[in-house]
């Protein structure tokens, strides 16, 4: 006979999981990382510090888990972004995805600084690889669709070079707010882009 207290418990793990991260990104928003400890985070949480460690071993352990859900929400918005466009020509694509993609990181610019600016590299370098490359696997999914309508040879090779390439300046856009215009700084993104990518070869 299935055991119907297992389901409710392993729910209520989960929520308390849920709760204790959800806590620790407020400590970490609030105190940043060097004030932030387990002892703070139980008492975000309602919590004692015993029922933490039940789920968490140490302060980078939820360090951890907060990067990982904070990448895992920008992955899925980031992929929706470009997934719907797919289909779209070459400067339309481009420029819808600069806009959605600029839209994403905007809406949680503290969090987003704390992770790119204060926190050490070991614990913010997973979280921006994986977000790289979820990006990279879209934009070769688009460049092997369209392959004719570029200079490209190398799909895989080519969307590395060319997320790398304008991923930091996108972040770097959104934290330091320069005194240039969206629209502008979309205009050259979008050149930059197309100029990488090539004109379309000729028909032989």
């Amino acid at each position: 006979m299935k055991d119907l207290r297992k389901t409710p418990r392993q729910e209520r793990s989960r929520a308390m999981v849920e709760r204790i991260i959800a806590a620790g990104q407020a400590v970490l928003l609030r105190d940043g990382y060097e004030k932030a400890s387990t002892n703070r985070v139980a008492d975000e949480a309602g919590i004692s510090p015993g029922s933490l460690y039940q789920y968490f071993p140490d302060k980078d352990a939820i360090l951890a888990a907060v990067i990982d859900r904070y990448a895992a929400e920008l992955s899925a918005q980031l992929t929706a972004v470009l997934a719907d466009r797919l289909d779209e020509p070459g400067p339309s694509l481009v420029r819808a995805s600069f806009e959605g993609l600029l839209a994403v990181l905007e809406e949680n610019v503290e969090f987003l600084r704390l992770v790119v600016e204060v926190l050490p590299r070991s614990q913010s370098g997973s979280w921006t690889g994986a977000l790289e490359q979820r990006i990279s696997d879209l934009v070769t999914a688009y460049l092997s669709i369209n392959k004719a309508q570029t200079s490209i040879d190398d799909p895989a090779t080519s969307a590395w070079i060319l997320v790398r390439m304008v991923e930091h300046r996108r972040v770097q856009y959104v934290l330091e707010k320069p005194a240039i215009t969206r629209d502008r700084f979309v205009d050259e993104m979008v050149e930059l882009t197309l100029s990488y990518l090539g004109p379309e070869p000729p028909v032989a």
